[in-house]
């Protein structure tokens, strides 16, 4: 059965998509959402802990990332709809010379992308982070505009605005092929249906690498899975969200983070060293017995911290560890918003802001040099961006 035509059909529902689908709304064009789950953001999204910073050395997700802590700290103000925006920053503590060192040398580059960042002593980073074990401190960073954002509570608000504006949303259906002739984009079939259109954003996070051979791109996107948990409310006392870049005592993890939500949980994950490579979301054994020792090691206090739940949400990965956004020039009328590397959630309004604007007005919102770093025709095994991915 043939549907009516849209202007685009986005495919996907979740960290990209979804607010894509509300800023191409607000522009006019008679949008189509295709999403394989039940319900928008209940795929990696839905993953989450919900954590928004601009406090990367990448030049591009610094830019992008501004734009979506615009975004979300706005969100309610702007539309309405509570979103569980909590301001309070990102804090990188510091226990070694050489992250100190690190985390200082990315400074002058943060600092000329506008990020308001400075280091401070160990007195300042004990009271941005109460109860932190003194042992070995030598200060750390702290971006006081960071915040956190509910995921859940985004995704069914970004999806109201988006019918608000006039999108139409198609769930539990699954894409089977796109349709093209003449090396354009003509339609999009799922199982239930054919929709014209002249234009399709591939924004299907794990899946990415199949729908875009759909349409004969190969996008280098291999997911892999992170865990991550949350405890029962305790009693409000931290702000920002910590990030400790030390490996793990356990030779099995890279570095661990953790904040105190809006509702008073405690959301926590850690950097697997050995990576879970696939779409397996089946938690393992072995996360919180090294998670709680990890949290009360930098946190003594947490000893007593109730753990409510665990599972695991899947990164979609490029090889330079770098997003892939903007127009497919194999194919006339595709565009990808597609290997977030797991931080799609701080990046998707960003990323969307910018889609939009180049979908409807053939223009991006953010500087060409800064786009073309995240172009699929760029070179993915050359020199990588070191510091904070």
């Amino acid at each position: 059965m043939t549907g009516q035509s849209y202007d685009i059909v986005v495919i996907g529902a979740g960290s990209v998509g979804n607010p894509s689908a509300m800023f191409l709304a607000q522009k006019g064009l008679k949008v189509l959402v295709i999403e394989a789950c039940g319900a928008p953001g209940q795929g990696q999204n839905k993953a989450a802990i919900g954590g928004v910073r601009a406090t990367h050395s990448d030049p591009a997700k610094i830019s992008l990332c501004l734009r979506s802590i615009d975004h979300f700290s706005t969100f309610k103000e702007r539309y309405g709809l509570e979103v569980g925006w909590k301001p309070g920053g990102y804090c990188f503590p510091v226990f070694d010379e050489e992250i100190e060192a690190m985390l200082k040398g990315l400074l002058p580059t943060q600092h000329h992308y506008g990020l308001d960042i400075d280091w401070h002593g160990p007195r300042r980073i004990r009271e941005i982070v109460p109860g932190i074990n003194e042992r070995d401190l030598r200060g750390g960073t702290f971006s006081p505009g960071d915040g956190q954002v509910s995921p859940l509570l985004y995704a069914d608000a970004c999806w109201k605005v988006a019918v608000r504006h006039g999108a139409a949303y198609r769930f539990g259906e699954a894409v089977t092929s796109i349709e093209c002739r003449a090396g354009r984009v003509v339609a999009v079939r799922t199982d239930r249906g054919r929709y014209p259109t002249a234009a399709v954003l591939n924004a299907a996070g794990a899946s990415a690498r199949r729908i875009g051979a759909m349409a004969g791109l190969d996008i280098p996107v291999h997911p892999d899975s992170h865990e991550a948990g949350i405890s029962a409310p305790i009693k409000p006392f931290l702000d920002p969200l910590i990030v400790d870049m030390r490996p793990g005592p356990e030779g099995k993890t890279a570095n661990f983070y953790f904040g105190q939500n809006h509702e008073g949980q405690i959301i926590f994950c850690y950097t697997p060293k050995a990576l879970f490579v696939g779409e397996n979301r089946e938690s393992t054994s072995e996360f919180l017995p090294i998670i709680a020792r990890r949290l009360i090691d930098l946190i003594p206090s947490f000893q007593h911290l109730l753990v409510r739940r665990i599972w695991r949400g899947l990164y979609p990965m490029t090889p330079d560890g770098v997003p892939i956004v903007g127009k497919a020039d194999a194919v006339e009328g595709m565009y990808l918003g597609v290997g977030m590397c797991g931080q799609g959630f701080m990046l998707g309004p960003g990323v969307a802001e910018c889609l939009a604007g180049l979908i409807a007005e053939g223009r991006s919102s953010i500087d060409e040099e800064v786009l073309g770093e995240l172009s699929c025709d760029r070179d993915f095994y050359g020199a990588k961006v070191e510091g904070l991915k």
